[in-house]
């Protein structure tokens, strides 16, 4: 795939943070976005607004819960109807927080597993039929967690896991004509639930590099996957400052 105006990106979970980064990176390379985002309409139109300053009409918003598996499909239809191509999915979005097991619920299954899992799994084959025709690509943000469970964190863990078989797995079901490929971020952003700042040390200790890193470490290696790796599949970048060297 080459970076042009003509080219279209579907990005989940994509008005803040991690995903608005990529949406930005892969913006300014010259690609056409389609920004899904759930509740966050405000951020998303601020985002649309940013973006299209410089380009006009290149952005589509698309509002969607991707946990009503029946409305996936609609999201591809609008792109379909938008600009008639998809080139890129990323599967971006994603629900994280504890789940001790002293205090689970189904609840917390449905929402970890279906973020993190069933969406993407379910999106990507919805997507799957236009991006054969572009001989496109998928990109999955999985976890460094995906094999070096966090404590009090096993439903979101196992569904990171899980993605990161689906990555490996769709590989092989949908090559040659589409390439799909993970990145496995670590210490990025601070999540929304308040750490200590000794937990904060303690997590950076862990790094080879000591430091926090960005959104825009993941946005560029997400670009690189989508347009400079032809011949790379099946394979899940760490994003992590080093972390996954140590136990």
């Amino acid at each position: 795939m080459a970076p042009t105006q003509k080219t279209v990106a579907l990005i989940t979970g994509a008005a803040q943070r991690i995903g608005a980064e990529i949406a930005r990176t892969l913006h300014q390379s010259g690609m056409d976005i389609a920004v899904h985002y759930r509740g966050s309409a405000t951020a998303a139109e601020s985002l649309k607004e940013e973006l299209e300053a410089s380009r006009a009409d290149s952005v589509l918003l698309i509002q969607s819960d991707l946990n009503d598996t029946e409305k996936l499909n609609q999201i591809i239809q609008q792109i379909e109807q938008w600009r008639g191509r998809l080139d890129l999915l990323v599967n971006n979005a994603s629900a994280f927080y504890p789940t001790p097991m002293d205090q689970l619920d189904t609840r917390q299954w449905d929402e970890l597993m279906g973020s993190n899992l069933k969406a993407p799994f379910f999106l990507a084959a919805a997507a799957a039929p236009l991006l054969k025709q572009q001989h496109g690509a998928i990109i999955n943000l999985v976890d460094i967690h995906a094999d070096r469970p966090l404590a009090e964190h096993s439903i979101y863990c196992m569904a990171k896991a899980g993605n990161a078989m689906m990555i490996k797995s769709l590989a092989r079901e949908l090559g040659p004509e589409i390439r799909v490929n993970g990145v496995a971020p670590g210490a990025i952003l601070w999540p929304d639930q308040a750490l200590s700042e000794k937990a904060k040390a303690d997590i950076l200790a862990r790094t080879q590099l000591g430091t926090l890193g960005t959104p825009t470490d993941i946005a560029r290696t997400v670009r690189f996957l989508a347009f400079d790796a032809p011949y790379i599949t099946g394979q899940i970048i760490a994003v992590d400052g080093g972390r996954s060297v140590q136990q």
